[in-house]
Formats: structure tokens, C-alpha cells, sequence
């Protein structure tokens, strides 16, 4: 059985300006399930004499109207009309199950005359009202069905609010994790850190980064970034920081610190496919020395003097490419007294470096940041970087941006 129903168009009246044209009326689609015909024939006409703008599906049982509602993917109805007596079910299990079927739909119990308090119970099971047989006059009906799904989609928008939240704290303990607090001691030393994500909305991806420094002085860093973006992406991060961390602090330098790093990821991975690029760095101001580890990553930035330049190092495959059959060679360079040494995602030089289809590159990096004034202190040269980096782009490639810039002086 359907029914639909619509407004007639409006006039128009002679030598008036047409004023703003009216919102059309909703359409409300409208699922009936009862099994008592008569019933049903009242309701139809009651639908009818409320002016609504609608389309009613009348279904006899529960299994007939949950084949109904999940017949369509986007949800087979607006508004149900339930009888809690139906041949397969009654009472607020009727309710539940029209839920499971489909969440989004609003539900208006039927009931008899001696049930109201089956009405209630059936609300606090999550109907948004009820109604009771013999007493429904069409603007009743009207506003009931029109109430409960505007309420439906506040509580709908409510409960999406409050999911959007939840990922926000995820997101923002996710941050913490991705970017700690740098352990430094030596006021000699400061770190300055950019961690931005490719999209606003997307979710923090696997770029990750660390710095700390060990009771013999010398300070140790790390950069990386998890292939993929993602909410995995960013736990593997997160859990690789954490490895990192621990395994310096107890002692655990170059080839050997990256093989445990690599077991780690290769444990905690969702996907086979899934690898990690990062450089491990130590600095020794003591020996003015830096050593080197990179594993399938670029090469850090060297900054003495004022003039900025690539540092030439040896290269070892991503980690949880060839797990356990790796090499990572070291490279040992000798720094300045003052200086410093800026490690970065690829996100920072994939994008391109103007209008054309040129990428920016490693070379086009290092000739941005020797534009930018050395005067300046390090969150605003990388600041101005970023904004110049991104200007250049124009938004046509995005992707997560991470920087960890060590600068150093001479003592005193």
C-alpha cells in the first residue's frame, strides 16, 4: 500500500515583485508495520488529512519491515510507525530491532488504549515517541512525525559531534606521542620542531620525530616517517618514537639500535607492505663530531657560517623492506663550533616549486633556506620556510611535513 501526497504551487499576484521562492516541503518516506489491515487503512487516511508531503510502505511484520529498511543502503525510510503487537515480536524488542536494522531511522510506537506505559518503555528504549490507537488526529500525527525526525537528526548530529571529539583527543594523544618533549640538559643545545599535517582534515600520518640527550652529554636524534597515511600509520610512528627513546636511553647506538628498530616494526605492522624511512643522528659537541645513520632517507641539512648545504652521507635501505638482511652504514663528520643540523620528511620537498610541473627537490630546499635570513632565530626561519614552501605548491601535492632542526654554539 502507497500513498503521496504534495502542496499545490503557489500563485502569484498581478504587478508584485516575485519574492525569494519558498523552501519545498519535506518529503517524508514513511514505513507502516502493522499487521491489522484496518489499522493500517486508518493510518493511511490520517497521513493523508495531515498535508504531508510523503510516501507510505506498509509491511505486516518485523522480518518484512527489517527487509525493507535494509534493502537500501542509504536506509528504506525517514519515520517508522511500529505496533508493539506483532506476529514476531512485541514490546520494546520490536524497537530494537527496527534499530539494528537501521540506526538513522526515527521510531513512533503505536500503541492501545491501556498501553501507555508500553509507550514510555518503548521511548526509553529509543523510540522518539508513541502514539495511541483511537486518539491520533492528523495534525497529532503531523507534528509527531515531523518532531521525531528532526529528533532523530539532532541526536544523529549529536552523537557525530561528539565521535568528531573523540577523534580530535585521539588525534591530539597521537600528537603528543609523535611530537614529545625534546630531553635536553645543555643549554648549549636547543631543538625546534614542525609537525603539519598534508590535509586539515586528514589524520596524522607516520612522520615522526625525537631528541634526547645521555648522561656521557652527547645528544641523540631521530626522524622518520611510516609509509601511508593513517591512523595505523600514525600508532606505528608512535610506537617506533617510544622504541627509539628507550633503547638510547639503555644504550643502543647505530647499526644495532636500527635492526631493533626494524623488529619492532615488523611486530607491530597491520600490513606486510607497510616500511619506515629514518635517520638516526649523534651529536658529540665535546669531539665536535655528528654520526649518521640513514635508512632510506634523505640527507640532513649542515648550517655553519650562515651558508646551508646537504650533508654527503651513505644511504641503507628503509626499514621492513628486507627485514634482517639490512646494512646501515655510518657516516662520521666532523661539525663546527656553532652550527646546525636540520633533519626533514619528504613532505617538505615533494611539492612543487612553482607553477609549472617541477618538483622542488633537495636542491630547491637548500637554495629556500639560504634565502632566509640567518638573523633570524630557528622557529622563524622554519617558519618562513614552511610558508614559502607552501606558497610555491599552491596545495597541488599534499603530504605530512615534519622538521627537527638541532642548533648548537660554542660554550663560553
Amino acid at each position: 500500500m502507497t500513498a503521496q501526497t504534495s502542496d499545490a504551487p503557489g500563485r502569484q499576484t498581478g504587478g508584485a515583485l516575485p519574492g525569494p521562492k519558498p523552501a519545498a516541503p519535506p518529503h517524508y518516506r514513511v514505513l507502516l508495520v502493522e499487521d491489522d489491515a484496518g489499522d493500517a487503512l486508518l493510518v493511511e487516511e490520517l497521513l493523508v488529512d495531515t498535508g504531508l508531503d510523503h510516501t507510505l510502505i506498509w509491511r505486516k511484520t518485523l522480518a518484512e519491515a527489517r527487509a525493507e529498511l535494509l534493502a537500501d543502503g542509504s536506509g528504506g525510510a525517514d519515520c517508522v510507525l511500529l505496533d508493539l503487537h506483532l506476529p514476531d515480536a512485541s514490546g520494546t524488542a520490536a524497537v530494537t530491532a527496527v534499530q539494528q536494522a537501521d540506526p538513522h531511522v526515527a521510531v513512533i510506537v503505536l500503541t492501545g488504549l491501556a498501553e501507555s506505559q508500553a509507550g514510555v518503555r518503548a521511548v526509553t528504549a529509543g523510540a522518539q515517541d508513541y502514539l495511541v490507537k483511537g486518539q491520533v488526529e492528523p495534525e497529532l500525527l503531523q507534528r509527531a512525525v515531523h518532531y521525531a525526525v528532526h529528533r532523530k537528526q539532532a541526536e544523529r548530529a549529536k552523537a557525530e559531534l561528539q565521535a568528531t571529539q573523540l577523534r580530535a583527543q585521539e588525534n591530539t594523544r597521537l600528537e603528543r606521542g609523535l611530537l614529545p618533549t625534546p630531553l635536553l640538559e645543555s643549554p648549549a643545545v636547543t631543538a625546534t620542531t614542525r609537525y603539519l599535517p598534508g590535509r586539515e582534515s586528514a589524520l596524522l600520518a607516520g612522520d615522526f620525530l625525537d631528541v634526547v640527550q645521555t648522561d656521557d652529554h652527547v645528544v641523540h636524534a631521530l626522524i622518520g616517517d611510516v609509509s601511508g597515511h593513517g591512523p595505523d600509520e600514525a600508532a606505528l610512528g608512535v610506537a617506533l618514537r617510544i622504541t627509539w627513546r628507550a633503547l638510547t636511553l639503555a644504550g643502543h647506538r647505530g647499526e644495532q639500535l636500527l635492526d631493533l628498530l626494524e623488529r619492532m616494526l615488523v611486530a607491530e605492522r597491520t600490513r606486510h607492505e607497510m616500511f619506515a624511512t629514518c635517520s638516526l643522528l649523534t651529536l658529540d659537541l665535546r669531539e665536535s663530531t655528528a654520526v649518521l645513520h640513514l635508512a632510506g632517507h634523505h640527507e640532513p641539512l649542515l648550517t655553519a657560517e650562515g651558508t646551508t648545504r646537504p650533508v654527503a652521507a651513505e644511504h641503507g635501505v628503509a626499514l621492513g623492506i628486507a627485514p634482517g638482511l639490512c646494512h646501515w652504514p655510518a657516516t662520521r663528520l666532523a661539525v663546527p663550533r656553532s652550527g646546525a643540523l636540520t633533519l626533514y620528511t619528504d613532505g617538505l620537498i615533494e611539492g612543487h616549486d612553482g607553477p609549472g610541473s617541477h618538483r622542488l627537490g633537495a636542491e630547491g630546499l637548500v637554495d629556500l633556506v639560504n634565502r632566509v635570513p640567518s638573523q633570524e632565530p630557528p622557529d622563524r626561519q622554519l617558519d618562513r620556510l614552511i610558508r614559502t614552501v607552501r606558497e610555491l605548491n599552491a596545495e597541488r601535492h599534499a603530504d605530512d611535513l615534519a622538521i627537527l632542526r638541532l642548533d648548537w654554539r660554542a660554550a663560553d
